[in-house]
């Protein structure tokens, strides 16, 4: 298994403030979020998944997925689902240089926009961003979104079980989850997500796209 925090710790929380980790709900809500998409197969079984349910979620794409995938990129966005940024090419910020990092960024804002209204919510590849690059994206207007429960489908070391585990064990109200609709994560993902679903609702949760 590789090294990650599945639940984030107050203390991350409190350094990295200017990021959303969770959100203050008033009631039980929670927001599925996916990662690194759109996959052809993989998303759109999501979508009917969600539709079943009627959820709305949020989904951070991938720049150059949007160009292999318009038509499907397109059905995100139609079905209602939220739209953030995920970088054009899955860049990582911390081994990636400042003005590298921000041209792989605005690439993507730039495909969406030609596609939808582009939605001011980012989230860097592997969660690693240096301090600069995070305070250039948000004095664009974008929320940093980060994750309070990772479910961590993308670990092909870890059972279906254990990633159901990870984000039944430790969703609370306001919590935003990371799923993957990538090639990596179909094993767990398929698993766990209509468990995940199912085992939330009933404990009384409903679920919700970000804002």
């Amino acid at each position: 298994m590789k090294w990650y925090w599945v639940k984030t710790g107050k203390i991350v929380k409190k350094l990295f403030s200017g990021y959303v980790w969770d959100k203050t709900v008033t009631g039980n809500t929670v927001y599925l979020t996916f990662d690194d998409g759109p996959t052809p197969g993989i998303t759109t079984w999501i979508l009917e998944l969600l539709k079943q349910h009627d959820i709305k979620a949020t989904f951070f794409c991938i720049g150059k997925n949007i160009t292999a995938n318009p038509k499907l990129f397109e059905q995100v966005a139609a079905e209602g689902h939220s739209i953030g940024n995920h970088t054009y090419n899955h860049v990582n910020g911390w081994h990636t240089d400042y003005k590298e990092y921000i041209d792989d960024m605005e690439a993507c804002e730039a495909t969406i926009a030609n596609k939808v209204p582009v939605q001011k919510l980012f989230r860097p590849p592997y969660g690693k961003m240096k301090r600069k690059q995070g305070n250039f994206i948000r004095k664009k207007g974008y929320k940093i979104i980060m994750w309070d429960v990772l479910s961590a489908d993308f670990d092909q070391s870890i059972t279906p079980l254990q990633c159901l585990e990870n984000v039944i064990n430790n969703a609370t109200a306001g919590s935003i989850i990371i799923f993957h609709d990538s090639l990596k994560a179909e094993k767990n993902l398929r698993f766990a997500l209509p468990k995940t679903i199912e085992t939330l609702k009933q404990k009384g949760y409903n679920f919700a796209a970000l804002p």
